[in-house]
């Protein structure tokens, strides 16, 4: 059975945590058993594991040596056979998924092995053993598979049966409703060997290998997971499962009536998060330079940096509650960008580490299996690395760090990203931002002030009946704003040649306010 993922992503650690995976040089039923009961309890709902057997590990360094050890092809059949009855001795019943690649032109066995539906499980001791060996409980400690026993089996009980919303199978969802194209494309992205047989299995089949069904084979169910990332309307299942974007140019205290719409954002959980990134990076995210006196060098910093917006929007989109009927809410502030989603982090993330706003880090993942595929995505980097990825995107920046906010009952997650000082004095004419640079105006420069500067900037030289026609302001209000921009500290524009064939021309710092805006 071909397995959704690539193997030499597997062989390399890459996307899938190293934690997730174990080399095994050979088959030794005994130990490997204890493993795939390990990734099957998934204690720390990291999404099961994989083990590669058939493979070396380097010494120190816990990459696969190459060429690999491989797995001779006329014991491969025995294995697969062997398999059948170990299964049994899982309880309850428990199928790890298992293939055979060809790696480095020698036989390697994948057996992937989800978390499973109906945890806890334990296994024999001793599969191989004749008689019958104690059951025990396994957990994954980091790399290694320990025995659960104690207050561990005890948390490893309770926690285990709570299965996470999006692996739960759903009634409503059939199969009609998941797009072969979408998950086509999913598979091409992560480079999976499903690709290959894409056109020879049907759609329920590929959602079996991809371990999106569950339940018995004569009533199978979707899980919820499928429908979020291969459907194209989500919102079907999950109400009100979009992105609303709102935009208040002077704040939503200072006037609230002043707000821009954007269209609500909808589609498959990746589709939201590309969209929303794509329209923040294009209409928000500023870049400025200033240039310093006496220096060559130039300082360049962003109103925002890309990074951390990322991070919070799939934060969100990851962690949000796909059973509230609230959508995830993005407003835009000239101070500040808020990202909101619902409900809240988990209750084994105390009010301290929230309010501190460093690291958040919860046992239990509402939605792990969402998490895996934006991984794969390499739409999220980990667990529990969004919050510091984003605090030090903000400080190499140059701006304040985020705040996050919540109530007791944790019914919603608020993250509040500063705007980098320095963008707080914008000014918006058509697509461009201007602002002063290096020193600040007394007051401010209205629209049509700019649009005098933008004039003689583009022409290079303008007298006042040439600014008349650039701009189309009555020659009277051109008087007075050249006056204003030829006095005062900036001095942004000054008389240049004979009264006859001269004009107007920028200053240096005439020159570089304007320029600030094509930076």
């Amino acid at each position: 059975m071909a397995i959704p993922v690539n193997i030499e992503e597997l062989l390399h650690k890459r996307k899938i945590e190293s934690t997730r995976i174990e080399f095994k040089t050979g088959w030794n039923p005994d130990k490997i058993y204890r493993t795939i009961c390990a990734f099957a309890n998934d204690f720390d709902n990291i999404g099961g594991g994989y083990i590669v057997i058939g493979v070396q590990e380097e010494e120190n360094t816990g990459i696969a040596k190459r060429p690999v050890t491989g797995v001779p092809i006329e014991e491969l059949d025995k294995i697969q056979r062997d398999v059948i009855g170990y299964n049994h001795k899982i309880e309850p019943f428990y199928l790890p998924r298992i293939d055979v690649q060809e790696v480095d032109e020698k036989y390697v066995l994948l057996i992937w092995v989800p978390a499973g539906v109906n945890r806890p499980y334990n296994v024999r001791e001793r599969v191989t053993a004749s008689n019958q060996s104690p059951c025990k409980w396994y957990v994954r400690n980091g790399a290694n598979t320990i025995e659960a026993k104690g207050e561990v089996l005890d948390e490893l009980r309770e926690t285990a049966n709570r299965t996470p919303f999006d692996e739960r199978g759903n009634e409503n969802i059939e199969m009609t409703d998941i797009s072969r194209a979408l998950v086509l494309d999913y598979l091409q992205t992560v480079n999976s060997r499903l690709v290959a047989d894409f056109e020879k299995l049907s759609l329920s089949e590929l959602l079996s290998q991809m371990d999106l069904l569950v339940g018995p084979t004569e009533h199978q169910l979707v899980k919820n997971v499928a429908a979020m990332m291969f459907c194209k309307n989500p919102a079907k299942f999950f109400p009100t499962t979009q992105v609303d974007i709102v935009i208040f140019p002077e704040g939503c205290i200072k006037n609230p009536n002043n707000m821009i719409e954007v269209p609500k954002i909808v589609g498959p959980v990746p589709d939201m998060i590309k969209q929303a990134l794509d329209y923040i990076k294009t209409n928000v995210i500023k870049k400025r330079i200033i240039k310093q006196k006496d220096k060559a060098e130039s300082i360049a910093f962003f109103n925002y940096p890309y990074q951390a917006i990322e991070e919070a929007v799939v934060n969100a989109l990851y962690h949000r509650d796909y059973q509230e009927r609230e959508p995830v809410e993005i407003t835009i502030e000239p101070d500040k960008i808020s990202i909101l989603s619902y409900t809240g982090p988990d209750r084994s993330i105390s009010i301290d580490a929230i309010q501190k706003a460093e690291r958040l880090k919860s046992r239990r993942y509402r939605n792990r299996r969402l998490g895996d595929y934006l991984k794969e995505l390499q739409l999220s980097e980990g667990r529990g690395t969004g919050i510091p990825t984003i605090q030090d995107e903000l400080r190499r920046n140059g701006s304040g760090p985020a705040v996050i906010e919540t109530n007791e009952e944790r019914s919603y997650f608020l993250i509040e990203i500063p705007c980098r000082e320095g963008f707080g004095n914008r000014v918006l004419i058509g697509n461009d931002f201007i602002e002063p640079l290096n020193e600040p105006l007394n007051e401010p420069l209205n629209e049509k002030e700019l649009m005098v500067l933008k004039a003689i900037f583009n022409k290079k030289v303008l007298n006042r009946i040439q600014v008349v026609e650039c701009t189309n302001i009555s020659e009277s209000t051109v008087k007075r704003i050249i006056t204003r921009l030829t006095s005062g500290p900036l001095k942004l524009i000054e008389r240049e040649g004979s009264r006859k064939t001269g004009g107007y021309v920028l200053t240096d710092k005439g020159k570089d306010f304007v320029k600030s805006m094509k930076d």
